[in-house]
């Protein structure tokens, strides 16, 4: 039985447009991504054996096309379907949105550098750039490395704060290795740039370490 034989109230796309993407679990939400299913499995059925296979929606949307094709079920155009809707949630996030709220709260920034960081194989230094409200002006993509580091340069990162006219920054970077402890070149780059920001009255927020499974905050260490 195909989903179009299912109750109306049960079938997740109905479902989303009367209560909302939020009432869908992960598996309904990946089924309307998805479209339908396939001669033996309709589409719940073969996301569902997708988280399974994969662990969880984050590691479906984030996992190649190599290893999506290698899944019954799964041909070019499911697979464009699943990483074009990544990198849609990924532009929302960095669209500078006029009245979009402040970052409020330190998990605000985290969410923000995992979503688009954390599942990098290559190491990314990045900055929020804000207004004097803590607003997002911009999000860009400042220097990118291999997975022993990244090149900082102090007057690059100041270059565009002020192109930006950025009142406050946060800085973030992604640790492929798994670990997110920052090490001593961290804490040194973090202290040169905001020591180089201060001149220029840029207040540096913080700098986020970020993994797919955790964070670490240098402002909450006590090291900005």
């Amino acid at each position: 039985m195909g989903l179009s034989d299912w109750p109306p109230s049960e079938r997740p796309r109905e479902k989303l447009l009367r209560n909302g993407a939020r009432s869908l679990t992960d598996g309904e939400l990946l089924a309307v991504l998805l479209g339908q299913g396939t001669a033996r499995e309709d589409a719940l059925q073969l996301s569902h054996r997708l988280l399974r296979t994969c662990g969880d929606l984050s590691r479906v949307l984030t996992a190649s096309p190599t290893i999506l094709k290698q899944s019954p079920g799964l041909g070019p155009a499911r697979i464009a379907r699943i990483k074009a809707a990544l990198e849609s949630g990924r532009r929302h996030l960095e669209a500078p949105v006029p009245h979009r709220g402040a970052l409020s709260a330190p998990e605000d920034a985290v969410r923000f550098f995992r979503a688009r960081l954390a599942d990098l194989p290559h190491e990314v230094f990045s900055c929020l750039f804000l207004d004097t409200r803590h607003r997002l002006i911009r999000y860009e993509e400042l220097f990118r490395g291999t997975v022993d580091g990244a090149a900082v340069y102090p007057r690059e990162v100041l270059k565009r704060a002020l192109h930006h006219n950025a009142a406050a920054v946060i800085f973030g970077h992604n640790h492929p290795s798994g670990v997110s402890e920052p090490s001593e070149a961290d804490r040194g780059i973090t202290l040169k740039l905001g020591r180089a920001l201060a001149l220029v009255d840029i207040r540096l927020l913080d700098h986020l370490v970020v993994t797919r499974d955790g964070h670490v905050s240098l402002a909450e260490r006590g090291w900005i």
